[in-house]
């Protein structure tokens, strides 16, 4: 077993969650499985159940274990994450770290645009778009639900294409030969009613993260709308920020 060095500088509750922290990660101790209780903790390493709380409390802190009052500590199952600094689908970027991500096609109909789509698809309200609905699982969890707006002769072309493995952005610059450019997301939170407790497997009123995003071509016409809707527990958006514009790290 490990030992904590008692004149070490970096003091005994900093090495002993860095010692957890290793065990969480390698594996020791797997996701949602229980932790040893404090006093359990405190006799292995030898040190006193305040060293041991400020240790779990800043992996607490850090999102890699949670508590249930009355039952113990247990593992958090880590969060899969997107980082925004290039555009990407979900299935692009998940599968470049190895996570496996399929689509359930919740529904596909052509209908008229309602005002808000049609401002921001830029086509006359009334007009029919085409609405794409798809619950996003990754690892075969389901983690995000994606509503998709698209003019009506794309979107007939992707009625078409598989949108069951494949992401709606590579479909559009493979199939349909279209250059994407850039997009315009704005995040805010909101709460699950039934229609997103029952698409993602959470309760109702459980915070869930909305994603608004509007992706134009690469002249910069828009060309696809969507609202995506992610578990607040189980997925993070990642992004890198420059002091100054056209700064490096």
């Amino acid at each position: 077993m490990a030992q904590l060095l008692p004149f070490s500088p970096v003091p005994l509750y900093g090495q002993l969650k860095e010692l957890l922290r290793s065990r969480i990660l390698d594996g020791t101790y797997p996701p949602q499985s229980r932790m040893p209780s404090e006093n359990e903790l405190g006799q292995a390493h030898g040190v006193s159940r305040i060293t041991v709380r400020q240790a779990l409390g800043d992996l607490q802190k850090e999102g890699l274990i949670f508590k249930i009052h009355g039952k113990g500590t247990f593992v958090a199952k880590p969060k899969a994450f997107q980082n925004v600094s290039t555009l990407q689908g979900l299935a692009e970027s998940m599968g470049q770290m190895g996570h496996e991500v399929l689509n359930k096609l919740i529904g596909l109909r052509h209908l008229p645009a309602c005002a808000r789509v049609a401002e921001r698809l830029q086509v006359t309200e009334g007009s029919l778009v085409t609405e794409i609905r798809r619950v996003r699982l990754i690892n075969r969890e389901p983690v995000s639900l994606e509503i998709t707006w698209l003019p009506q002769g794309l979107g007939e072309k992707l009625e078409r294409a598989d949108l069951v493995t494949r992401d709606i952005f590579l479909i559009l610059e493979n199939d349909c030969g279209i250059a994407l450019g850039h997009a315009d997301l704005a995040i805010d939170a909101v709460l699950a009613d039934s229609g997103l407790s029952d698409a993602l497997g959470v309760e109702e009123g459980a915070p869930i993260m909305r994603i608004e995003r509007l992706t134009h071509t690469a002249e910069g016409k828009p060309l696809d709308f969507e609202h995506l809707y992610y578990r607040g527990d189980a997925f993070q958006y990642r992004l890198r920020i420059d002091r100054h514009k056209g700064a490096h790290s």
